[in-house]
């Protein structure tokens, strides 16, 4: 690990945790690097009429190769998070973005759907863990007060990074075929893995005192580990409702390029600048979000949660009444946005909530959790979904129907509530709230 000299175990004060130079160069590569995962990830939906046109492929199949990604990211987060926990955050980032750089080049190279849908599968082993360890580091380096703002910057990335991937692609198929985009977009990430070596990392922090010098068992390891993370009820129901809303999240961002193709008769590479303007939206709502939680949650914790569960409804409401053709035509276009503003924002405050109630020891274990739900009961579903409902009813359907999962997030962040404000007190005075109690205040009324 690139450990700096006089650092110190997180955890200890709110006050950056290395010389402020090396906390905002860890803040900046970890920030490209989010970009270049987006960019990888997207870069495809784009490209889904060229692929249909070439390989004769349903909507269902074109979901496929965006959701086979979260899937395999879900898989692997926790392990990989386990592993950059106890040994090395930066090293294991490196490998991360090597191999999904490395993984988007060889689609160059695929010459039919299933060497695609493998291809994509390997672009998802490489990005397995990147959030959350990126997160964890980025939330250590820096101090607790800044929490939320900076998660929602480094969040932020993963919508410009689409926004850029959406438009790469459509500019470069136009000009160059759909083949040349994977390595237009991979060969920069493959630059700054070896860069990323240089980002400082913090000493792992002890899940509890150890007694004496007597080393730690892989068994007792696991028992505090287990411990830790199932004493926070409102820890798993803000996963759960952070996954919902991403399900509005992923489709939105995956069919909107093709939406303008089919109902407004758009070229795909124009499809792909006007879908990236609304993707844009959902960037800046990402960091405006999180700078309101952060402000709300001064006066009280609790209030972050409650912004989220509103939130959510007014972007289902929005985005519903949009794709139903509730909306004018004339006002389309600015609905969309205000959508994809709204939409984004339970990404940094969710982030900043599971934070603030693990322990600082399991940190990118704790925000691997959030992402194993973002990605497969979130990312992975929205695509795939959408692409069946497509099939089924047309994707304007299909674009009416699926933000109804924000409502269901929104009962998910009222349950997280009830516990929070008691959990991040117990944290903040080192106390461990056991697994089977319930912590004060857990039969706070949901209207309180």
């Amino acid at each position: 690990m690139n450990l700096l000299p006089g650092t110190q175990p997180d955890g200890a004060g709110d006050d950056y945790l290395v010389s402020r130079p090396h906390a905002w160069f860890a803040f900046a590569m970890t920030f490209a690097l989010m970009l270049f995962d987006y960019i990888d990830r997207q870069v495809i939906v784009s490209l889904f009429p060229h692929l249909k046109l070439a390989w004769n492929l349903s909507d269902k199949q074109l979901g496929a190769l965006v959701s086979v990604i979260s899937i395999v990211v879900a898989a692997g987060g926790i392990p990989v998070a386990l592993w950059a926990d106890r040994f090395s955050r930066v090293k294991s980032i490196f490998v991360m973005a090597a191999l999904w750089s490395v993984a988007s080049i060889s689609c160059m190279f695929v010459r039919n759907y299933g060497q695609m849908f493998a291809a994509r599968a390997l672009v998802g082993v490489g990005e397995t863990g990147y959030g959350s360890v990126g997160g964890a580091l980025i939330v250590s380096l820096f101090p607790k007060r800044l929490r939320a703002t900076l998660l929602g910057a480094f969040l932020a990335a993963a919508s410009i990074g689409s926004v850029l991937g959406v438009v790469l692609g459509g500019v470069i198929a136009a000009h160059w075929g759909w083949r040349a985009a994977f390595g237009v977009v991979g060969i920069p990430g493959l630059v700054l893995a070896f860069l990323y070596l240089l980002v400082p990392d913090y000493k792992t922090v002890a899940l509890a005192p150890s007694a004496g010098h007597a080393p730690q068992t892989a068994r007792t390891f696991t028992k505090q580990l287990l411990n830790v993370l199932g004493s926070s009820p409102a820890m798993w129901w803000t996963c759960l409702g952070a996954a919902l809303q991403l399900i509005v999240v992923s489709t939105i961002w995956s069919w909107l390029p093709s939406y303008f193709v089919r109902y407004h008769d758009a070229r795909p590479d124009q499809a792909a600048i006007h879908a990236a303007a609304i993707v844009l939206c959902g960037a800046a709502g990402s960091v405006v979000w999180g700078f309101v939680a952060d402000r709300l949650a001064v006066r009280r914790p609790r209030h972050s949660l409650n912004m989220m569960a509103v939130l959510t409804v007014f972007t289902t409401l929005v985005l519903a009444a949009v794709f139903a053709g509730v909306v004018p035509a004339r006002w389309e276009t600015a609905a969309i946005a205000l959508g994809g503003f709204l939409m984004t924002c339970t990404m940094a405050p969710a982030a900043s909530v599971v934070f603030n109630v693990i322990h600082p020891g399991v940190r990118s274990t704790g925000a691997a959790v959030l992402s194993l739900f973002q990605n497969l009961f979130g990312l992975a579903v929205g695509p795939f979904v959408a692409g069946v409902l497509s099939d089924a009813c047309g994707l304007k359907g299909a674009l009416a129907i699926m933000p109804a999962f924000g409502l269901l997030a929104m009962v998910c962040f009222l349950f997280a509530r009830r516990t929070y404000e008691a959990e991040v007190a117990a944290m903040s005075t080192g106390v461990q709230l056991d697994a089977g109690s319930a912590p004060a205040g857990a039969n706070t009324a949901l209207s309180a």
